[in-house]
């Protein structure tokens, strides 16, 4: 693949497509789109915040979603009709390692993946995002960018509704607690110095909480909003998704389903009492994540997670991590914490 200056501009040709040709069939690529295949495109970026521009479309009609990184979902499914072009731009995270913290490397520069039921990419331009507004998610295995099918975390699934202009660092760790996070020199010190005035910092820690006390919960909790605040950032907590454990009466109302620990600390009403107590935004995911629970039932609400693929209650498919994203976005904008034009609805 050939190296990118600061701006780069796929697809010098308007008409041009990533649709295969009988050309391409023979390992040929349409003029001017020498960073992308048919599937995929490769830039030679440092790690930092970027800009992408797409035109999607071409002579017939296409359906076309954008990937990144580790499994990002960076644009959901667009629908264009035959003959038409349209344009979509968000801003992408480009960091190592690309995925989980404390894992691999991964790849230099800045991957993408089309996909969708018939992709098109007419031409797609990066540029250098001087001014974006960080989201930073600091988390544990259900919020991470997950490393492989069929998991996906909630903060993976983020970015497809986010606009040009908010990107998405997810610095979520899998099987990590407020202790381990703050321990660990890839996780907090790593993420602290990250944090820019402005930048919203998102904290869901709870899951592996399971022998942490109440008053060590408590002050790891103060620590994590103080140190944000020191940065400039604005801190908000979320409490942890629900587990899919219910009752016979089909209710999620027992200390597994909603996070309270071998120590009986019930972790979410303290993230709620701490949130409070600091004035700190809080997005109750428990409460959303067991009222959508309850409405699906114990049979509906299997496709969330990964019950049929592994008899897991705790971890969401991509198709629940996406759903949970939604909730998450419904509720930065019900805090007014983003615009409403800065987000994709619907």
């Amino acid at each position: 693949m050939r190296p990118v200056g600061t701006a780069v501009l796929v697809a010098a040709a308007l008409g041009a497509t990533l649709t295969a040709t009988p050309a391409q069939a023979h390992g040929a690529r349409p003029p001017g789109i020498e960073n992308c295949t048919a599937t995929a495109c490769h830039f030679d970026v440092p790690p930092g915040t970027y800009d992408v521009t797409v035109r999607l479309g071409g002579e017939t009609a296409s359906s076309t979603s954008v990937s990144g990184e580790t499994r990002r979902s960076l644009l959901p499914e667009t629908a264009v009709p035959a003959g038409e072009h349209l344009t979509r731009s968000f801003t992408v995270n480009v960091r190592t390692p690309e995925g989980e913290p404390t894992g691999p490397e991964g790849s230099p520069g800045l991957d993408l993946t089309l996909g969708g039921s018939a992709p098109a990419l007419a031409g797609i331009r990066i540029t250098p995002a001087g001014h974006a507004r960080q989201i930073i998610l600091i988390g544990d295995s259900t919020v991470c960018d997950q490393p492989a099918d069929p998991y996906s975390g909630w903060g993976q699934q983020l970015p497809q509704y986010l606009r040009r202009g908010l990107s998405v660092a997810n610095y979520a760790d899998s099987g990590e607690s407020t202790v381990t996070y703050l321990a660990d020199p890839r996780l907090w010190a790593t993420v602290r110095p990250l944090i820019h005035p402005g930048d919203l910092v998102l904290v869901q820690l709870a899951h592996n909480d399971r022998t942490t006390d109440e008053a060590t919960y408590r002050a790891n909790l103060e620590s994590l909003v103080a140190g944000i605040r020191d940065r400039g950032g604005e801190p908000v907590l979320v409490t942890p998704v629900a587990r899919r454990w219910f009752n016979a009466d089909g209710t999620l109302d027992n200390n597994t389903a909603l996070l309270v620990n071998g120590l009986g600390v019930d972790l979410t009403a303290v993230i709620r009492s701490v949130a409070a107590a600091e004035h700190v935004p809080l997005i109750d995911l428990t409460a959303r994540t067991k009222a959508l629970l309850e409405s699906l039932g114990p049979e509906g609400s299997k496709a969330i997670y990964l019950y049929n693929e592994k008899r897991d209650n705790t971890h969401t498919s991509v198709h629940g991590a996406t759903v949970y994203a939604g909730l998450v976005r419904d509720g930065l904008l019900a805090l007014h914490l983003v615009p409403e034009g800065a987000v994709r609805v619907g």
